[in-house]
């Protein structure tokens, strides 16, 4: 089972623009063996969270064999030939370790900041999409879309894997589900996806008809993550900073259909996680492995964990990983 650690991007006033703490554990992960590093995007967020594109360039830059990718990059707020651009520039520094992940986005403030139509998301990334494999992969495109239309263009250096990065889509909806084997190379699940919820979803997300072009359909399972010596150390470490975080989110996502599922039990946190001992841990890799997933991206550090924590459960893993 390939592992990726889902980065914590949360800026402080007193840490601005560092991004030491994602630097020591995207060191650790590497050394500890997982496959990925990973981050998110957010903006108008008051306690701070550093942009995801230079983010990534920075932590390319200070790594030299972990993937680095994204889960996801809010595709319908970008200009498509500006990203495929820019990402095809971080995969020429990184040496081809990039893994382009991408989700649709739900929040209105942050699709009023960018100028875009919340309900034109889907036209905007089908058509965002479209454009970025065909710069990725082609001598020269033109194309005349609803929102872009460019003439003879090209991109000069194309990104160094061949024939391109993979890419991943994120969300949880059948049209979600078609869209991904249809544009996309994997799925990304929700972290708090039910795992009762997931069989069914793997096999319907397979079963639909890939796209021309497509580089396969894996399935990223996004958990909570946290291995300590007992699951009362686990509990004791993780569970007050990710309560916080969940409190964030009822507000943040008051306009996704998830939201409810922020105020759960511990219990029913467990239950969709891979949080415990060593043994704990290893089982519940092992059960989403038989499930079908061919990764597991796992969010160890919320904001307040101190690091040292962190830092201690991405070596507990890495011991499982050995």
């Amino acid at each position: 089972m390939r592992l990726g650690l889902y980065l914590n991007l949360y800026g402080t006033p007193d840490e601005r623009p560092r991004l030491a703490d994602a630097v020591e554990q995207a060191q650790l992960a590497e050394q500890a063996g997982f496959d990925w590093v990973v981050l998110g995007e957010r903006h108008l967020h008051r306690p701070g969270y550093h942009e995801i594109l230079t983010s990534l360039t920075w932590l390319a830059a200070h790594t030299s064999r972990i993937g680095i990718a994204t889960a996801g990059i809010v595709a319908p707020l970008y200009d498509p030939v500006v990203l495929a651009e820019t990402l095809a520039h971080i995969d020429v520094l990184s040496g081809g370790r990039l893994t382009a992940g991408f989700v649709l986005g739900y929040r209105p403030e942050e699709f009023a900041l960018y100028g875009v139509t919340q309900r034109e998301r889907v036209a905007r990334f089908e058509e965002g999409l479209e454009i970025l494999t065909r710069l990725w992969t082609s001598d020269e495109v033109t194309y005349e879309g609803k929102f872009t239309s460019i003439q003879d263009a090209f991109l000069s250096p194309r990104p160094v894997q061949d024939p391109r990065p993979k890419l991943w889509n994120g969300g949880r909806v059948s049209a979600m589900l078609e869209r991904t084997a249809r544009m996309c190379d994997g799925w990304t699940t929700s972290f708090n996806e039910l795992d009762s919820d997931l069989p069914a979803k793997i096999a319907e997300y397979r079963s639909y008809p890939r796209g021309e072009g497509t580089l396969g359909a894996e399935v990223i399972v996004c958990r909570e993550g946290f291995c300590a010596p007992t699951s009362h150390d686990a509990r004791a470490a993780l569970e007050e900073p990710l309560r916080d975080l969940y409190d964030a989110y009822t507000g943040w996502k008051r306009t996704s259909a998830d939201a409810s599922r922020y105020t759960q039990g511990w219990d029913d946190i467990v239950n969709r996680s891979v949080i415990g001992s060593p043994a704990e841990c290893a089982d519940r890799i092992a059960h989403y492995e038989a499930m079908g997933a061919d990764g597991l991206i796992l969010r160890i550090q919320p904001p307040g964990m101190p690091q040292s924590e962190a830092l201690k459960a991405i070596e507990s893993f890495g011991e499982l990983l050995s």
